[in-house]
């Protein structure tokens, strides 16, 4: 191990995990594992609770990178029914011999805005199966009384997201009796820090406000790509359907589906070093003033006439979806005035991978409507975003199933 990488491998058993972990704790009334990234997280969780072939039942709306996971951890994707209006679970929608045939189901709580955990909850312990909480989007929201996150045997958390941390995540379980166990699966599996990617982290915040200060977004794209950093060059990754089948084959490994998984984070599954974690704890104490604005701006564009047609939310989510009739036409306009729209999740997953790699949605129709015409905007742009739409006429999309716009 070379010079730096030693004091970077030993981190996790510091003093700054420990405070991140009890501060989340506090936040969630579970114990909580600090974990370099959500999606690890959550591969911990899956390989824990669930057996070899087993079936998940998941939102066909969601990152790719978290239908990758899932594959990676020997399991079965099964893709599930969507209420149109915000792309949560519809419970109702699900056939009876799909909830037959589940090892477990998995959350996604998109943009924040939460599916139904009470009902799912309900549902999960009548099958004596567990539930997971992708609560990635939703620090801060709450349903049923409860924040997202405590309701399940296992939720797992990005700091990535709301707190603006680019790293690390939480894993945490219902049972405190599980948390050696869990934390062992995470030294098993994590790799040791390289000091070239704390330091790529060190200075990320500045490369990046000097880019927008320059006004050079376009060419640092243009150079990204160049460098093979952008591995993205549509909304979904390449399937590559062969080595998939090859991957699929070998699971569970997260290994084998590194290539997948590494997706816009390469180090997702890296020891975190003290600068890394001292920069997180710094943004995570920040977290209420920043759910605080972001409940500012859901309320100012929750009041617009693209907002969803059902009422408003009082969440403070990470991005609010806002519906488009032409949304390919709102992104470039956004664009032209340095707004770039992400966490577009389009075509479904089902539509994405196919009936070799997921059982598809029993109805399909929802998650199409909501992939094709959701426009997820972050609230503490919303006055912006707001000037925009209406400066470039855009049109709202047609509700779907006739449900009419209505303001409460």
């Amino acid at each position: 191990m070379a010079i730096g990488e030693a004091g970077l491998g030993s981190a996790r058993h510091g003093s700054r995990p420990k405070r991140l972990e009890e501060t989340m704790r506090g936040r969630l009334g579970r114990e909580c594992v600090y974990v370099p990234s959500c999606r690890f997280g959550l591969f911990v969780a899956l390989r824990h609770w669930c057996p070899p072939g087993g079936r998940v039942l998941m939102s066909p709306v969601n990152d790719d990178v978290i239908f990758f996971v899932v594959l990676a951890a020997g399991l079965r994707p099964v893709q599930a029914p969507l209420n149109p209006l915000d792309a949560s679970i519809d419970v109702d929608a699900v056939p009876d011999e799909v909830w037959g045939s589940l090892s477990a189901v998995l959350t996604t709580n998109l943009y924040g805005n939460p599916d139904d955990a009470p009902r799912l909850r309900e549902k999960c312990d009548a099958l004596t199966i567990p539930l997971f909480e992708d609560g990635a989007h939703a620090i801060g929201s709450r349903v049923g009384g409860r924040p997202v996150g405590a309701w399940g045997d296992a939720s797992v958390f990005s700091l990535s997201k709301h707190v603006g941390a680019k790293a690390g995540g939480f894993l945490s379980c219902a049972d405190p009796g599980l948390r050696e166990a869990l934390e062992k699966s995470c030294e098993d599996l994590l790799l040791p820090g390289r000091l070239t990617a704390e330091l790529a982290f060190t200075v990320r915040p500045y490369a990046e406000a000097a880019v927008r200060g320059l006004r050079l977004r376009r060419a640092a794209w243009a150079t990204m790509r160049l460098l093979g950093l952008m591995e993205r060059e549509e909304i979904r990754m390449s399937l590559r359907g062969e080595e998939l089948a090859r991957a699929v084959d070998a699971a569970p490994d997260l290994t084998a589906f590194d290539s997948w998984v590494r997706v816009d984070m390469h180090d997702y599954r890296l020891r975190s070093g003290p600068r890394r974690l001292g920069r997180i704890g710094r943004r995570l104490d920040r977290l209420d003033e920043v759910l605080a604005a972001c409940r500012a701006g859901v309320e100012t564009l929750m009041s617009t006439p693209w907002a969803r047609p059902d009422g408003r939310s009082a969440q403070p989510l990470f991005r609010v979806p806002l519906f488009v009739a032409d949304r390919d036409a709102a992104i470039a306009a956004l664009a032209r005035r340095g707004i770039v729209v992400g966490y577009l999740y389009d075509p479904p997953l089902d539509d994405y991978a196919g009936a070799a790699f997921t059982d598809l949605s029993p109805d399909p129709a929802g998650a199409r409507w909501f992939a094709r015409h959701a426009l997820p905007v972050d609230p503490l742009r919303a006055r912006q975003v707001v000037e925009v739409l209406q400066e470039s006429g855009a049109r709202p999309a047609e509700a779907p199933g006739g449900l009419e716009r209505t303001r409460g």
